[in-house]
């Protein structure tokens, strides 16, 4: 046989050589350092027979994270090695310790077990601790293949394998690996020993999981663990874990008071609190004041309809499944509405239209409902009712690339407002093969798809394409916002639709008197008022820019004779449009302070005999350095400064 290097070179080899073989014939140095490869483009160790033919590219220790999956597996079978060694050191035989599944999985892996007695979370810097021993005795991994009955006979007492084992089809190859005296069946790959593994590994959880994710199967002990190729890449990642934490709009969203869920009212339909509310109302008046610049019209639409105007769309087709079940009134099929679109399809057709009307833009923040699963719901991030920031703009086809370079334009405007710098744009188009998701009209979504990347080569953006992530009905360009965290979140989207016109008979009259299909943009730019407060609240870590922040502004009086005038103060900056409040508690003043910081208010104002002679306030506010004090500032200026700060929606 015969195998390709990436310069081009080839190397004649025995029949059934593998990567290691392929290491030696280069050199034994190489041999030496070598930890894993890809074959074909597909990564491998260097135990497996290679096929005839492959390219094949050798990756050595000096580059172990372009095998992170490969290491990370590994460790998942050390960790196993040494569970196995920590119940054996409690009395218990090699055959009371049976186990599942264990992959590798994003940043780690996971191994499941069915143990004696249950391993406690106190018990993992333990196993940890045998992990490192057995990377420190330098147990070389080995492979081999095994016929169906020996694999059978080696685990009997597995109830788990044994059935992975029967499950395999006859002609597939049963394969073992081996370090030091433990033996699983898996089909790898593996590092080639345990003294090349990297040590940067941390076990952070255990946790229930059913046995092939059936919930009439057996529930067994999952144990995760992260692994990186460097100690400092498991420290990043071990803060940003923490960062998450203290981030998690969930946990900052009780503290705060904006948000909560009622076990009565039912998962997923979060209850907005005043203080959230003045955030998503703020919101709300951001983005209204950023349409009606843009010439969009408002709407309002109900949140049900006849199951009959989804089966038009096709929405019931493609979306069933995410709908709530049907009602029954009056022998009518209702529904919740999961999207707004075809409510707005209905308002454009109500009445005529002339080419001169068009484009026409209908805005609504409308309420959709989405049966979402229990175990998927999380915050305001992922729930079962939301409102949308949704508009529709129905156009002529000379008008499509006008209007969606618009519609790039305002999502720019709106992020400057909102601070948001670090996003790309993902040009989502259908995959072809894909006969079932998608609407099969090649003319249509060649045309439509042309249209999308020529308007953004007028806008001049960079954009990396993403066949298979369209709308059932056509492309669209989202928008991928970079978190705090270091995560992308699809913020923004505007999608090109020549189909719903057409399913719903749409027209205008043309400059000819002719009846014509207008186009639809489907658009939405600040996404739903909960996925978009969730992400801000995590962006900010509940750190609010000053416009809306639900509390901008608390005036600390130094002492009870300073409430009145703390109180006139308040009364002043209310009547003026902004959020004020007064801490007139026993506290002493740096008590106060620290509790308004505490409860991320932005401004603080503090109030003495000083201030109250002079008509001042002395400041301390947010800053993005930190915080910055200011004495003795008249209270008009500062007055007028906050509004204008306010009205500007200026970050700081």
């Amino acid at each position: 046989m015969h195998i390709t290097l990436p310069d081009g070179k080839q190397l004649e080899l025995p029949q059934g050589a593998t990567a290691l073989d392929v290491a030696r014939q280069i050199s034994e140095r190489l041999a030496g350092d070598a930890v894993a490869a890809t074959a074909n483009g597909e990564l491998t160790d260097l135990m497996t027979p290679l096929p005839d033919g492959a390219q094949v590219s050798l990756i050595t220790k000096k580059n172990p994270g372009d095998a992170a999956a490969v290491f990370r597996h590994s460790l998942g079978h050390v960790m196993s090695q040494a569970v196995g060694e920590f119940y054996r050191a409690k009395g218990y035989s090699a055959d009371q310790i049976k186990r599942g599944v264990g992959p590798a999985i994003e940043n780690g892996w996971y191994q499941d077990f069915d143990l004696p007695e249950p391993l406690s979370e106190e018990d993992l810097p333990e196993i940890e601790r045998r992990m490192h021993e057995i990377l420190g005795r330098k147990e070389e991994f080995s492979r081999r293949e095994v016929s169906r009955n020996e694999a059978l006979e080696l685990f009997a007492y597995d109830p788990y394998k044994t059935e992975l084992i029967r499950s395999l089809s006859e002609d597939e190859p049963i394969t073992l690996y081996t370090q030091g005296d433990y033996t699983d069946l898996c089909r790898g790959p593996h590092f080639p020993s345990t003294g090349r593994l990297p040590g940067a590994f941390k076990l952070m959880s255990t946790s229930g999981a059913y046995w092939r994710g059936k919930e009439n199967n057996p529930i067994l002990q999952r144990i995760y663990g992260v692994a990186f190729a460097t100690q400092k890449e498991l420290d990043e990642y071990l803060h940003l874990l923490e960062e998450a934490k203290r981030r998690d709009h969930r946990r900052l969203g009780k503290e705060l008071d904006l948000f909560f869920t009622s076990d009565v009212i039912g998962p997923g339909l979060p209850i907005w609190l005043p203080a959230g509310a003045t955030i998503r109302r703020e919101l709300e008046r951001f983005i209204v004041d950023v349409e009606l610049k843009n010439g969009y019209q408002h709407v309002y639409s109900p949140a049900l309809a006849k199951s009959e105007l989804y089966k038009i769309s096709g929405h019931w087709d493609h979306y069933k499944e995410d709908m709530f079940p049907v009602m029954y009134l009056d022998q009518e099929e209702l529904v919740l509405r999961p999207m707004n679109c075809p409510h707005h399809i209905q308002i454009y057709a109500h009445k005529p239209h002339s080419y001169r009307e068009l484009p026409i833009k209908i805005a609504e923040l409308g309420t959709m409902y989405r049966y979402e699963q229990s175990g998927q719901l999380t915050g305001l991030s992922r729930v079962r009712s939301m409102t949308l920031n949704d508009a529709h703009i129905f156009c002529r086809p000379d008008q499509i690339q006008e209007e969606f370079k618009a519609v790039v334009r305002m999502i720019q405007e709106v992020y400057e407002v909102l601070g948001f710098e670090d996003y790309s744009y993902r040009l989502s188009l259908r995959d072809p093969a894909d006969t079932e998701k998608y609407y099969q009209d090649d003319q249509m979504w060649d045309t439509a798809e042309a249209q999308l990347r020529e308007a953004l080569a007028d806008l001049g953006v960079d954009y990396y394409e993403s066949p298979g992530d369209a709308a059932f009905y056509g492309p669209k360009l989202d928008v991928q916002v970079r978190s705090a965290l270091g995560k992308d979140e699809t913020i923004s989207t505007a999608q090109l639709d020549f189909l719903l016109p057409q399913k719903f008979d749409l027209e205008y009259v043309a400059e000819d008197g002719s009846r014509q299909r207008p186009v639809m943009i489907h658009r939405g730019v600040i996404s739903t008022m909960e996925r978009m407060t969730a992400f801000l609240i995590e962006n900010t870590a509940g750190n609010f820019p000053f416009w809306l922040a639900p509390r901008q502004i608390m005036i600390i009086p130094i002492a009870d004779r300073h409430n009145e005038y703390a109180e006139q103060l308040r009364r002043d900056l209310v009547n003026a449009g902004l959020r004020a409040e007064v801490d007139t508690g026993s506290d002493r003043m740096n008590a106060k302070v620290r509790d308004a910081e505490l409860k991320k208010i932005p401004v603080m104002l503090i109030v003495g005999d000083k201030e109250q002679e002079a008509q001042a306030v002395s400041v301390r506010e947010r800053t993005a350095e930190g915080h910055k004090e200011r004495k003795g500032v008249p209270f008009g200026e500062l007055k007028d400064e906050l509004l204008t700060r306010y009205r500007s929606r200026a970050q700081f």
